[in-house]
Parts: structure tokens; sequence; C-alpha cells
């Protein structure tokens, strides 16, 4: 019986899925589920939501829940981080941090808010992995926390802890590529790589046969990416316009991925053109939902067993019997994208089983693609060694090589950026030289 641990369990949303996908398989249902949170609340309700559907489909899975991460660490065999530091007091940067009317603090991979993001995280997230040697070290780490590449190579060059980094962008883009295509996602074939949130379809196929020109055909149409539904965060004009400038499409929302590359959000007219302005989910949103959530669990509203797609719960499926699965992971690169940075932090495909994660090798990428990689991985080696020694140039050398950063404000006006989010991240960032 495997002892499954969520760390963070009262982010509702990824709670809610990964608890589903687990008892979704048969083979996992007699696993126990701990769920651990430093906020009660959340705690709270996320045990009564798994609680209820453990009764409601009279599966024996056992839920604990406690407000202790060592105490839920004891033992462990798997163990998923879906933690966001601050969450309930985020930082609230004001006006200094926009420049040229663009906003730089915003993001959670690279720019200065991707690099403060993983100032508030990765010491965190070593923590759990040091209490993860102690308590459970042959367990594995499966982390869905951002910035994915960061943590990801942090915890690898740090802790002897097993892990993967884990998003959803590589399913959900194929199964929007389906839609732009028109085709049924189940026909719909792939071989993916690259970097977390700039990953590249290398290749794409229908019925076994290239895919690439049915979509650049239906992309001659505007209207199929540009409208205000095309995809879950709006208007898909970035990634339409790096297929059409690089020849490949990228894993990562228009949202996302306008922000990581110097093209689209560098002036308020091309943040207009590209329609960068997102549908995110704002505090009031999400209030609302966590009130139905809520009544769901207090009413007679019986709760879906679907699977959500995500991969975490197939790798313990797969780890558990045997069963091959192929999906894509975060590991570190081991001579498996030969043209991108040894021992940065790579998505590839990855071979999974009893034995665990094998990564695929992959080889060079596109030099266009690997270039494109380089500049964001160049960002996050930077930040990290920024984070371990508490270094503020460090930290300002790596927002002064962002991207996108770098297209709007001048060295002076980088520094400046770079003060005024040491001011607002104070409460993590003590110590700092």
């Amino acid at each position: 019986m495997a002892k499954i641990v969520l760390i963070g369990a009262g982010s509702h949303t990824f709670a809610r899925h990964l608890i589903t996908d687990v008892v979704s398989y048969p083979e996992l249902r007699d696993s126990t589920i701990t769920l651990m949170d430093v906020s009660q609340e959340p705690l709270d309700m996320i045990t009564g939501f798994a609680n209820k559907l453990m009764k409601q489909n009279k599966y024996k899975t056992k839920i604990e829940a406690t407000t202790d991460r060592k105490e839920a660490l004891e033992g462990a065999d798997y163990v998923f981080t879906t933690i966001r530091v601050g969450a309930h007091n985020p930082p609230k940067p004001d006006s200094p941090t926009k420049f040229h009317g663009v906003e730089l603090s915003r993001g959670d991979t690279i720019n200065a808010g991707g690099v403060f993001y993983a100032a508030r995280h990765i010491p965190v997230l070593l923590d759990i992995c040091r209490d993860m040697e102690k308590l459970c070290p042959d367990a594995w780490l499966l982390n869905y926390c951002n910035p994915m590449a960061m943590i990801t190579w942090a915890i690898n060059d740090y802790t002897k802890i097993k892990t993967v980094g884990l998003c959803h962008s590589v399913q959900s883009t194929a199964t929007q590529l389906a839609k732009y295509m028109g085709v049924p996602a189940e026909e719909v074939s792939y071989w993916v790589a690259g970097i977390n949130h700039m990953a590249w379809f290398l290749e794409l196929k229908w019925k076994g046969k290239d895919a690439y020109p049915l979509l650049r055909e239906k992309f001659k149409d505007p209207s199929v990416y540009s409208g205000p539904e095309a995809h879950w965060a709006g208007p898909d004009v970035v990634r339409a316009e790096i297929l059409k400038g690089f020849g490949y499409f990228v894993t990562e929302s228009s949202m996302h991925m306008g922000i990581y590359v110097p093209y689209f959000a560098k002036r308020p007219d091309l943040i207009e053109k590209f329609k960068l302005v997102g549908r995110g989910l704002a505090g009031r949103e999400r209030a609302k939902e966590d009130e139905v959530f809520k009544q769901q669990i207090d009413s007679d509203f019986v709760f879906p067993t679907k699977h959500s797609g995500e991969y975490g719960s197939m790798i313990i499926r797969s780890m558990e019997t045997g069963i091959p699965l192929r999906i894509n992971c975060n590991v570190m690169n081991r001579g498996l994208i030969t043209n991108l940075p040894q021992g940065s932090c790579v998505e590839v495909p990855c071979l999974v089983d009893k034995k665990g994660v094998s990564p695929c090798y992959v080889g060079d990428l596109p030099p266009q693609l690997a270039a494109l990689n380089r500049t964001n991985i160049a960002v996050q080696q930077l930040a990290i060694q920024g984070i371990i020694e508490k270094n503020k140039t460090k930290m300002f050398q790596a927002v002064l090589l962002d991207p996108l950063t770098s297209a709007v404000t001048t060295i002076d006006e980088t520094r400046q950026l770079v003060d005024e989010m040491f001011k607002i991240e104070k409460q993590y960032t003590k110590g700092y030289k």
C-alpha cells in the first residue's frame, strides 16, 4: 500500500484533481493519501472533499490530514508539492516595477517576477527535501510548483531526493492543436522537448503523418487562433506568430510565451496588438469558486471520478504496477538535449515503469529553438546561484539577462527594478547581500 503525500493540499484545484486521479485507478485505491497544508481552513475543506469522494464511491482509500509536515512525510512513497509561498499574503508590486508602460514584475517563470518567485519557493522546497532525506529518503518528489525549471534544477543540485517536475502544458497543447486542426485528439501523436513552458512540438502527427502542413493551412485564417475563445487563456496570437517565425509550435499559452521572449510585450501598443490582456482568475473569482466547492462538499452533490489528465497519478500507477508509460517530465539535462547546457533542467519525453523515470535522448534541437531556450536558461542559472548564495548582484544579473526586461529597460533601469523588487519581497529575501 503506497503512502501518497500532498504538501500544499489547500490548493484546491490541484489537490482535487490529484486525489481524484489517484482513486480513478483501481490499483491505487488501497493507498493512504496524506493531506498537508500550513493553513487549517483550506486543509479542512479539501479533507472534507476527499472523505466525501471515498464515501460516495465506497473506496477504502485512507485519508489523513495534518498541518505538521514532518508527520505527513514520515514513511512516504510519493510526495506531491503544490505549494504557493505567500499565497495568503502575496507581495503587491506597485508602479515603480512598470517601465515604459510595461509591467516587468509579473510572471512565475522568468523575468523579475519569476526570479523573485523562485526566491520565495526554492528555500522552502529545499527544506521539504531535507525533511524527506531524513523521513522518506527513497520517496519520489513529484513537483508541480513554479518556477518549475529553477526548482527542479535546485533540488537536483542541492539535495539527494529523486524528483521530476510535472506540468500539463504538453498534453493540454496537444489537445488544443487537435482542436485547431479539427481532428480527434486521440488521433494526434507528438514528440516534444525543450524547457518547461518553452518546449517544442518537434514532431506533430495525425494518423501517423506529419500534421504541420495541416496546422499551417488552418492558421492562414487568423480567426482560428485570434478570437477570445481560441484558448482557455484567450487569443493565441503569440504562439501563432512563434510558429510563423520559428517553424514550430510551443507548449505554453500565448499569455505566458509573450513575456518569455522580447518580441511581443515590450510596448503597450504591442500588448494590445498581440492580445496579451489575460483572463486569469481574480481573487474575487477564486473566492466564488471556493464557496461553490464548499457548498458541493456540504450538499448531496456527487463528485465525478474522471481523470484530469495530469501526469502525477499516472507515474505512481506505472511505478506501482510496472505498466509502462511515456510522458513529458522536467529532468536534468545529462546528454539528453545536446545543444542545451548540460546540467540545466529540460522537459523531455520520459519512460516510466517500476524502475522509475527514464528520460529519453533527444539530440540537437533545431538551432533557432535551442537559441530561444538558452535565453531563458541563462536567467534560471544565475537566479538559482543568487538564491542559494543570497547574492543580490547575481539576482540583478539574472534579471538583466531576461529577454523581455532587456528589451524594455536600460541597465540602470533594471537595477531600479530589482531594488524595488527586493523591497516588495523583503519578507522572503532576508539576508541577501
